[in-house]
């Protein structure tokens, strides 16, 4: 896996999303944390087609705390199976993802 990576999840308010996003700012899983929305997902759930309106917050970390911050989140969240996807990150701003790299060397 890439360093650097972004992880991003949906939630169904704002203030779910905010709320998950501070929390793993703060524990220092992530670097940063950015919401948006609102968005519409439509997605099968138990046998049937729904949408949902939801938020989305794609958060900045390294590699190394993946594990720990996708069972933070599955924790926290409210969802029963919330989306959590990583994506790698294949380059960026060197002071940026040295910044990324400082903000989540420990927890706290």
């Amino acid at each position: 896996m890439a360093e650097h990576v972004q992880v991003q999840f949906t939630a169904p308010s704002l203030e779910e999303a905010s709320r998950l996003g501070r929390m793993a700012v703060e524990a220092r899983l992530a670097a940063c944390a950015q919401v948006a929305g609102p968005i519409t997902s439509t997605y099968w759930w138990e046998g049937e087609v729904t949408s949902a309106t939801e938020w989305v917050c794609t958060l900045k970390t390294t590699s190394r705390r993946v594990p720990e911050l996708l069972g933070a989140l599955r924790d926290a969240h409210s969802y029963e199976v919330p989306e959590l996807v990583v994506t790698e990150l294949s380059g960026g701003d060197a002071a940026y993802l040295q910044w990324v790299t400082a903000e989540t060397a420990s927890a706290g």
